[in-house]
């Protein structure tokens, strides 16, 4: 089964995710940490990876059920079609959550029309999913999604 990208109103993301586990739907919000300063303190946040986005693996006749979960706004699609992400960009998100310093991750856009030569970056992982850039960067692309994720460490 393919995973389904979901848009949730915006700071929904994590409520929805845990709803829609609730509901018995597989669902998966990748979250990284962010240190927050007040004026009085720091604290480590967990924070959404996907701003707004979170990810459901369901079979294609159950697809309206996420619309009971408050938050959820509408799939994503991507070339007229609903937006899925494969099993391994899936599995290289988890390991890039995983990963002891997420707090540096950063998400970008792809622009169309540009290329990234998987080959020329040297290092692959997970099915070329994961990428080595240079001494400290991978590059996670979600092409379903038309995002590359940056993770410095």
């Amino acid at each position: 089964m393919p995973w389904y990208v979901l848009h949730t109103k915006p700071k929904n993301e994590k409520k929805a995710a845990i709803r829609l586990q609730d509901m018995g739907i597989d669902a998966y919000c990748p979250t990284r940490t962010e240190v927050k300063q007040w004026s009085d303190r720091k604290k480590k946040v967990e924070v959404p990876l996907l701003p707004s986005m979170i990810l459901v693996q369901l079979a294609e006749k159950e697809r309206n059920h996420v619309f009971q979960v408050p938050g959820v706004l509408r799939y994503m699609h991507w070339l007229g079609k609903p937006a899925t992400v494969t099993q391994a960009e899936v599995e290289a998100l988890q390991a890039v959550q995983n990963h002891k310093n997420n707090h540096n991750i950063k998400v970008k856009a792809i622009q169309p029309g540009t290329k990234i030569d998987m080959s020329a970056m040297g290092f692959t992982k997970q099915e070329g999913t994961v990428q080595y850039v240079s001494g400290k960067n991978y590059w996670v692309v979600l092409e379903g999604l038309g995002f590359v994720i940056k993770m410095e460490i």
